[in-house]
């Protein structure tokens, strides 16, 4: 994934602790099975800050978190971040496995984050508001 801003920085991510180590595992567990998306993931853990739960900054985007976000000059889209086996695109859930859901881990409201889609085509993903998780998909 390429995850440059314009200036050629990535932009500050930060993960809560429990959600890092449960990417993390899933990461390690995907490398033979699919190692592109794997490598994204992973990628985008080892850059972030790893904070403990409770001291998320609210606007965080998290797992379960839901994001309003457009993709280079697209209309604006709506959908939550959510783990493999909660994916349902006709229910607006993105898995933090496909490169959008890579590329909105850890963002904020105001940021921006270039990345590599399926096809490699360098794309602008622009994240316009966050909705915090419900408990429950946070505990998960």
């Amino acid at each position: 994934m390429t995850a440059k801003t314009k200036s050629g920085r990535r932009p500050a991510i930060t993960i809560a602790r429990s959600e890092h180590e449960r990417l993390s595992n899933l990461a390690d567990r995907l490398v033979e099975r699919d190692p592109h998306a794997a490598e994204q993931l992973a990628v985008e853990l080892d850059r972030a800050k790893i904070v403990d739960d409770a001291r998320v900054a609210p606007g965080i985007l998290r797992m379960g978190s839901f994001a309003e976000f457009r993709i280079d000059d697209e209309a604006p889209q709506s959908a939550e971040l959510v783990f493999p086996g909660d994916a349902d695109i006709s229910r607006q859930r993105i898995s933090v496995l496909t490169p959008v859901g890579a590329a909105l881990l850890g963002l904020s409201a105001g940021q921006s984050i270039d990345w590599a889609g399926r096809d490699g085509r360098v794309r602008r993903l622009s994240v316009i508001a966050v909705h915090a998780a419900p408990e429950a998909a946070q505990a998960s």
